[in-house]
């Protein structure tokens, strides 16, 4: 399986279309977040899954469980691959999360997505953690709002590179771990502070890798995309 979903981090839905057309065959999907969905809505998201790659929907709901829920049932019509709730919103959110994308793609006819719960945002560093409240270590806090949402059945943490190893171990095998701030050792870090290399995420037990900009702000992003595979095949 191709572990690549490149984030279309785009207001453009022809521009996120094209892109996905042209990675077709060379990433194992696409994400779509709050920045092309406040732009385009349902429309656009169904208008780049016309390309045909499996949809990784990353809308990070956070809200009270029933509103969650209910919004879980819009985005199951959209029939996406995973989608993701915020680990913040506690056990009864992500609970509620998770039935409710059951019961939507039970009637829909559909497979349901994989309920994929955010930790601690990979643009957050340590030294930012007591201004919002936090205590103990940065890794602390990930492995905390892991448990929960494994307590509440989640299909998979989103997570920094440099917490895949400690949660391996602490979620075991059947947690799909989904790692964005990877970026090979050619491109620019940009906002992203807790960064690790593809072939080196995936030999710490990243299941899927999201990347963006090293492939999507390349002058050609088919190449990119080819290069990053050749070098996780390689590895």
């Amino acid at each position: 399986m191709n572990p690549i979903y490149c984030a279309l981090d785009t207001t453009d839905a022809d521009a996120a279309l094209g892109l996905a057309r042209r990675l077709a065959g060379l990433v194992g999907g696409v994400k779509l977040g709050l920045e092309f969905f406040v732009a385009n809505g349902p429309a656009g998201v169904r208008a780049v899954a016309a390309a045909g790659l499996p949809l990784f929907l990353d809308l990070k709901f956070h809200d009270i469980p029933n509103t969650v829920a209910g919004a879980m049932k819009g985005a199951v019509a959209l029939a996406p691959a995973m989608t993701t709730v915020h680990a913040g919103g506690g056990g009864e959110m992500m609970r509620a999360a998770v039935q409710s994308a059951g019961e939507a793609a039970a009637r829909a006819g559909v497979r349901r997505p994989d309920i994929l719960a955010v930790t601690v945002l990979t643009s957050i560093g340590p030294a930012e953690l007591p201004a919002i409240g936090v205590g103990g270590t940065l890794l602390d806090q990930v492995k905390r709002l892991a448990a929960v949402a494994q307590e509440a059945g989640v299909d998979g943490i989103v997570c920094s590179p440099h917490e895949v190893e400690e949660l391996r171990r602490l979620c075991g095998p059947g947690m799909k771990l989904v790692i964005p701030g990877i970026r090979p050792a050619w491109a620019a870090t940009n906002d992203q502070k807790r960064v690790l290399g593809p072939a080196e995420a995936v030999a710490k037990g990243a299941d899927i890798l999201v990347i963006g900009r090293p492939i999507t702000a390349a002058g050609d992003p088919a190449g990119a995309a080819r290069r990053i595979l050749d070098e996780l095949e390689a590895a």
